[in-house]
């Protein structure tokens, strides 16, 4: 780590600011970028050690500066946040990732493949998709309450229960 440049980038969605620190530690730019020149910027620079906060986006240009030969290591924000110096900016936040990569006791986040991500999202979806599903099932059994029928808990009795359900309330 000594003999690399250290490049702090802080993600945006479209300019993103980039912190690059000498071995001995000297500033040597904090400027901005615009998303579609990061790739070229980076790719011109000596493999160097880059850090950024683990956020949307940050494993997929963690991957691509990796093919480039940096090492790249990603940062919970939470570490970051004490190496920030004045007020929240991306300058400021930049700088403090360089800072705070530098320390040997902050831990970093691992970074994701594209199989671990896919999995992840759907993970995610399906989890969205179940709560949604439960809180449909208690709206009915609230409103069919409403109505004087009381039906267990559980989707399965509700989806066993519902053809009598409006097979009664055709009845009356």
């Amino acid at each position: 780590m000594a003999q690399q440049m250290i490049i702090g980038i802080d993600l945006a969605k479209h300019v993103f600011q980039v912190c690059m620190v000498t071995p001995q530690g000297t500033l040597k730019t904090n400027t901005t970028v615009a998303r579609g020149k990061l790739l070229t910027l980076i790719a011109r620079q000596p493999p160097a050690l880059i850090f950024m906060e683990a956020c949307g986006g940050a494993h997929d240009w963690a991957r691509r500066f990796r093919a480039m030969g940096h090492e790249v290591r990603l940062l919970a924000p939470q570490y970051v946040t004490p190496f920030r110096r004045g007020q929240k900016n991306d300058p400021n936040d930049a700088l403090a990732l360089t800072e705070a990569g530098q320390r040997p006791h902050i831990p970093t986040v691992p970074i994701q493949t594209v199989e671990q991500q896919d999995l992840q999202a759907l993970h995610r979806v399906r989890e969205r998709l179940v709560k949604h599903r439960t809180a449909v099932v208690h709206q009915v059994r609230g409103l069919l309450v409403e109505y004087g029928m009381v039906i267990p808990q559980g989707s399965a009795r509700l989806r066993k229960r519902l053809p009598r359900v409006f097979a009664e309330a055709d009845h009356g």
